[in-house]
C-alpha cells in the first residue's frame, strides 16, 4: 500500500515539475528577484561611492597661529594611530589672533569646505562647535590632541607590543550568533517566496476540474505529497539559478563575499542541515497551503484564508529569532518542539551547538508533521471538494430514512 503511494506520489512529482520548469511564467518568475538584486547592489555600491566622495568632515582649527601649528602637528601625530577615519583639519583666517572668534558664522558660511566643526578658543581651554551628535563624537579626540599639543616635548609615541589571539569565546559565540540570525533570516525569506507555488498549482488545477480526474485515478495522500515534492524541486531549480546570478554578480563587481563566522558544526555541516530544514519548513508551509486551498472553493477564498497563514509564519519566525537570545529556556524548547518554527530554531542551534544528534531527532519530528498535515489537508479536500463521507443533516436523514422503509 505505501509501495503503491510513494509510485503514485512520484508520477505526480514526476508531472507537476516537468510543466512548471517549462513553462514561460516560470522564466518569469526565474528572472524576477535577479532585477531587484542587480538594481539593489548597483544602487548600493552607486550611493556608498557617492557617500564616500561627498562626506568628508573637515574640522577648522581657530586658534591663535602657534597653537594652531601644534594642534595640526598633534593631528598629524596621533591621526594615524586612532581607530576609524579621523576628519581633516583645516587652519582658518582669523582675526584677531583667534580671539572672539565667531564659529557659528564659520559654519554657516563655510560650505566649499565642507567645515563640520571649529574649535575655537585656546589649547588650554578649546571649545568644540559643532552638531550634537558630532560633538560627542569629537570631543574626546579633540581634547587628546590639545593634550598633545600642549607638551613642551612630546617626543614620538611609545611602541606598545601587540600580543593577538585568534579568537575569544566572547567573539566567538556573537560570530555564530549572527551566523545563526542570518541563516534564520535566508531560510524565512526563501520559504515565503516560493512556498505560495504550491497554492497557486492547486488553485488552478482545482479551477480546470483536474484535480478532481488525479484524484479519482490515486489515492489523495500521493496526490498531495507529488505536488509538495514536485514545488520542493521547483524550489531548488529557482534557489540554484539566483544563486549562480549572486556569485556571478559579486564576481563582476570585484568583491568578495561577505565573511561570516564559522558555526559550530562547521560550514559544511551546516550548508547540509540548512539544505534539509529549508526542504522541511518548505513542506511544512506547503503542506499547510494544500490543506487551506482544500478549504478553498474560489480564488478570492484562498487569498483570504492564506493571508492569516502568511501572517502566522511571520509570527513564527519572530518567536524562533526571539528564542535564539534565550538558549536554555522554555522558549527555546517551545520553538524547538513547535512545527512551523522547529527548523528556524534548529538552524540556529547548528550555528551555536557541534552536537548532531538533537539534528536527526528534529528532522524525524518534522517528517511526521508534514506527513500529518497532509493526510489531514487531503481530509478536507475530500470532505470539501470530493463532497465524499457520510451524509449529514436534513437531506441525508431523509435519504436513510427512504432506504429503510419497506416497499410497498
Amino acid at each position: 500500500m505505501i509501495r503503491t503511494k510513494l509510485e503514485a506520489a512520484w508520477v505526480i512529482a514526476r508531472r507537476d515539475f516537468v510543466a512548471v520548469i517549462f513553462s514561460k511564467t516560470f522564466l518569469f518568475f526565474l528572472l524576477g528577484p535577479l532585477f531587484p538584486i542587480v538594481v539593489g547592489g548597483m544602487a548600493g555600491a552607486i550611493g556608498a561611492q557617492v557617500h564616500k566622495d561627498l562626506d568628508k568632515p573637515v574640522i577648522g582649527i581657530a586658534l591663535p597661529a602657534p597653537e594652531a601649528a601644534r594642534m595640526m602637528e598633534a593631528q598629524r601625530a596621533l591621526g594615524d594611530a586612532m581607530p576609524g577615519d579621523v576628519p581633516g583639519f583645516v587652519v582658518l583666517d582669523t582675526p584677531w589672533g583667534g580671539r572672539h572668534y565667531d564659529a557659528r558664522a564659520a559654519l554657516a558660511g563655510h560650505a566649499e569646505q565642507q567645515l563640520a566643526a571649529v574649535v575655537s578658543g585656546s589649547l588650554a581651554r578649546p571649545v568644540l562647535t559643532a552638531t550634537p551628535e558630532r560633538a560627542r563624537m569629537w570631543q574626546g579626540m579633540i581634547a587628546l590632541f590639545a593634550a598633545r599639543a600642549q607638551s613642551v616635548a612630546p617626543g614620538p609615541l611609545p611602541a606598545v607590543a601587540v600580543d593577538e589571539v585568534a579568537t575569544s569565546a566572547a567573539k566567538q559565540q556573537s560570530g555564530q550568533i549572527a551566523t545563526a540570525q542570518a541563516g534564520q533570516v535566508l531560510l524565512f525569506l526563501l520559504t515565503m517566496l516560493l512556498a505560495g507555488m504550491v497554492l497557486s498549482n492547486l488553485v488552478e488545477e482545482k479551477a480546470n476540474k483536474i484535480i478532481e480526474v488525479l484524484a479519482a485515478s490515486i489515492p489523495l495522500d500521493a496526490l498531495f505529497l507529488g505536488k509538495l515534492f514536485a514545488m520542493l524541486g521547483v524550489s531548488l531549480v529557482g534557489i540554484a539559478v539566483w544563486g549562480t546570478g549572486w556569485g556571478a554578480l559579486v564576481l563582476a563587481g570585484g568583491k568578495a563575499l561577505p565573511v561570516m563566522p564559522v558555526p559550530a558544526v562547521g560550514w559544511p555541516m551546516f550548508l547540509a542541515l540548512g539544505f534539509l530544514y529549508f526542504a522541511m519548513a518548505y513542506l511544512l508551509l506547503g503542506s499547510l497551503y494544500l490543506a487551506i486551498g482544500g478549504m478553498a472553493t474560489t480564488v478570492r477564498e484562498v487569498q483570504t484564508l492564506a493571508m492569516p497563514a502568511t501572517m502566522l509564519q511571520l509570527m513564527v519566525f519572530f518567536f524562533a529569532s526571539f528564542a535564539l537570545a534565550r538558549p536554555g529556556t522554555w522558549i527555546e524548547a517551545v520553538s524547538l518542539v513547535f512545527p512551523l518554527s522547529s527548523p528556524f530554531a534548529m538552524l540556529a542551534r547548528a550555528a551555536r551547538d557541534p552536537a548532531l544528534w538533537p539534528h536527526g531527532a528534529a528532522l524525524a519530528w518534522q517528517v511526521l508533521c508534514v506527513a500529518v498535515m497532509v493526510r489531514l489537508g487531503a481530509h478536507l479536500f475530500r470532505r470539501t471538494v470530493m463532497k465524499s463521507g457520510p451524509a449529514r443533516g436534513r437531506r441525508g436523514g431523509l435519504l436513510r430514512r427512504r432506504k429503510a422503509a419497506p416497499s410497498a
